[in-house]
């Protein structure tokens, strides 16, 4: 995934400063494909025709590029129509958007209509991804949107009612009534937002439930669960959290397979509610009372169900009384929906996801907040793409978060002053460019303590300090999830968060969010962007002399009566003396490499370096060659592009991540190495970048006002 300078960087500083103005938010959400729902809908009213999406036509380039793309036969039969033209007097929603309203089609997104069967229980987060006000009759002009939180911010997407039918049937999501189509039009602003239909094909309920609430989710393995899961369920469900659970296929082939027990493998439930109910029995001819724990459970099918005890017509039914029925809401009805035991639960589900809500969503909720700290990041090729601990070279050069913990827990166990804090690590945009032969990054983070001698200091930890400490904490594993996340209880203090793939040189975007429910902060560490300008050192005496005499010898052949050399000259003078050195790769100084020496040197405006100029030049690429040699571990000539941080630092230049990713796609070569020239020309460029910001930083606090032709002069000469 390539980034360029004019595109990625350019985004992400567009981006923070859209947040600065509140953009992004809950009340204010980013207009998704640059469309404003409000403007789009007067303008078609007035115009009295029916709105049509040119950014998600309908077209099969909507529906998906392989199984539903152009060589498929599934999508010739398809006939996109508008809800008026499927059936007489249509609807959003018809009475209130609950879980039955939601049945799966021909697409393999039960995760996300399990989250969406989860989302219709509380109706302040539902009404809040589903605007009000939308219909088929008052105002109608074919237009509808819906609300997703994606990455950090929160975004407005707007859909025409344009839907894939078959024989005039919904193919994808539909509602049991057939008059409803809330939800068929959820899914295709959700298709909208990741590029397909196809898309949306596999995944976990934890990411629909996420983007539906901005939340974090924590998974369970049954097997592993801890003895008040139960406890936790039931306070989850009080709080507002969502809640999925599935059953693990280990064989392929056996995928969303039905059980004897009328459970499906590898299939998305949602988990609707958690109860307990008196229930009689009867023992040793006596009528005895006890209390007895059920999960109820959603198929997004919309049927098939669990035929065990406590199932629609089980005879468990019989031994509880008509309140704890009516408690229960217990229907017999083919709907999906049905109740089991908790201990069946556990013992026929493998694993569990509960999104706990932020406290944007959390408005009202007395019991439970989260403080959430939220940072942005990438693995950049040769730049911050380090890998994991195994890569010791290059781990270090990943991004760094500085974690502060400050408030202890309410409630410490066993007496020990800690935090508790969940970390969660997400990878951006892998699913909308699938399409593209994306798959899913193995990702994973590992925190470190800050020794209390470098705590405050927010510089970029180095290679030495991993190779000398062990990991506080890590993720239990890396894994190619969209998000990685684990709950820890470290004693307050300062650390550091190194997210990294498994494998260097593997690019990617991230965010890093830490929940917790006490006070803590997180923030990028970024080094402060600064330079020395340090003095090269004076020719010294001996062979180096020596070698000095006979550069003076040739550049006095060059320059001639006038004593000053042109950008050609230089490259010759340079070239000449380089090619001595056969431990130095080079593929030799450009003229333009040599016309911006002479720009950084030139201080009397001529275009051409004098002696004294030359001097100058010549003693700091001899000391940029020993900072050279000094990281040319191999002696092959080159230096890493990861070493090249280290190396651009003892030249007496501090940049932050930024920078480097700059840096290493302008100067490294494909094997992401950088040769003698390359490394010359980058720390002549920002020599000459910083002295001249500097000249016009007259008031001295690091900011500058550039009309365009002043911008033109300082680019074009630098």
């Amino acid at each position: 995934m390539p980034y360029t300078p004019s595109g990625y960087f350019c985004d992400r500083l567009i981006r923070e400063r859209e947040r600065k103005d509140g953009e992004g938010s809950l009340s204010k959400p980013l207009r998704f494909s640059d469309q404003d729902y409000n403007l789009l809908k007067q303008e078609y009213l007035q115009k009295k025709t029916l709105f049509e999406d040119e950014t998600f036509p309908a077209t099969v380039d909507s529906l998906g590029y392989k199984e539903l793309g152009h060589k498929s036969s599934k999508v010739k039969k398809i006939v996109w129509k508008r809800p008026k033209e499927i059936c007489e007097n249509p609807e959003f929603i018809v009475g209130d958007a609950s879980r039955t309203d939601i049945c799966q089609g021909d697409l393999g997104d039960c995760w996300l209509l399990a989250a969406i069967a989860c989302l219709t229980l509380n109706d302040k987060l539902l009404y809040r991804v589903i605007p009000e006000e939308q219909s088929f009759s008052e105002g109608y002009a074919g237009i509808f949107h819906f609300q997703f939180w994606r990455y950090g911010d929160w975004v407005d997407v707007v859909v025409d009612d344009r839907i894939p039918t078959v024989n005039n049937q919904l193919v994808f999501t539909k509602s049991a009534e057939r008059n409803e189509f809330w939800s068929a039009l959820l899914e295709k602003a959700y298709a909208k937002l990741h590029g397909s239909y196809e898309a949306l094909k596999g995944g976990n309920t934890a990411e629909g439930m996420e983007d539906f609430t901005g939340g974090v989710t924590e998974f369970y393995e049954m097997k592993e669960a801890p003895k008040e899961l139960y406890k936790i369920m039931k306070k989850a469900l009080a709080r507002g959290s969502l809640m999925g659970c599935s059953i693990d296929s280990l064989v392929p082939a056996r995928f969303e397979t039905r059980t004897t027990t009328g459970l499906v493998k590898g299939h998305a439930y949602s988990v609707t509610a958690v109860e307990e109910c008196k229930q009689s029995q009867q023992k040793e001819s006596q009528q005895k009372e006890c209390k007895v724990r059920l999960v109820r459970l959603r198929n997004p099918w919309g049927q098939v169900e669990w035929n065990g005890s406590w199932s629609d017509n089980s005879k468990e039914w019989e031994t509880i009384s008509k309140a704890e029925k009516e408690k229960l809401q217990h229907q017999n009805a083919e709907d999906g929906e049905f109740w089991m035991s908790f201990e069946d639960f556990k013992k026929n589900y493998t694993k569990i996801e509960i999104c706990n809500l932020t406290p944007d969503a959390l408005e009202d909720d007395k019991l439970h907040k989260w403080t959430v700290s939220v940072n942005e990041g990438c693995w950049t090729r040769g730049c911050s793409a380090g890998g994991c601990r195994n890569y010791p070279d290059t781990f270090w050069t990943n991004p760094q978060y500085r974690l502060r913990l400050l408030e202890e827990d309410d409630d410490p166990e066993d007496d020990e002053v800690s935090c508790t804090f969940v970390v969660a690590l997400m990878q951006k945009n892998r699913r909308r460019e699938r399409k593209l032969g994306a798959n899913l990054l193995t990702i994973g983070f590992s925190i470190y303590e800050v020794p209390k001698e470098m705590q405050g200091n927010k510089q970029h930890m180095q290679k030495e300090f991993f190779t000398s400490n062990s990991a506080k904490a890590r993720s239990r594993a890396y894994i190619n999830l969209r998000e990685v996340t684990q709950r820890f209880r470290l004693s307050p203090g300062e650390y550091v968060i190194v997210p990294s793939t498994y494998e260097p040189h593997v690019e990617g975007e991230f965010i890093l969010r830490v929940f917790s429910e006490r006070r803590n902060t997180s923030e990028e560490i970024e080094n402060r962007i600064e330079a020395d300008h340090p003095v090269p050192a004076p020719a010294s005496t001996g062979e180096d002399g020596e070698e000095d005499q006979q550069f003076l010898s040739i550049f006095q052949q060059i320059a001639g009566d006038q004593m000053e050399i042109s950008a050609n000259e230089l490259k010759d003078v340079l070239n000449k003396v380089v090619s001595k050195y056969k431990d130095i790769q080079t593929e030799g100084f450009s003229r333009e490499n040599c016309r911006s020496m002479i720009a950084l040197m030139d201080m009397d405006g001529t275009g051409r370096l004098n002696l004294q100029e030359f001097k100058q030049l010549w003693n700091k690429i001899k000391q940029w060659q020993g900072i050279f040699k000094r990281y040319d571990f191999d002696h092959i000539g080159t230096i890493s592009s990861y070493e090249m941080r280290n190396a651009i630092n003892d030249a007496g230049f501090r940049l932050n991540n930024q920078l480097y990713e700059i840096v290493t796609m302008r100067y490294a070569n494909d094997n992401m190495n950088v040769d003698f020239d390359s490394f010359v020309s980058c720390l002549v460029r920002l020599e000459g970048m910083f002295r001249a910001f500097q000249a016009f930083d007259r008031g001295g606090d690091g900011t500058i006002r550039l009309n365009v032709l002043e911008w033109l002069q300082l680019t074009m000469y630098a």
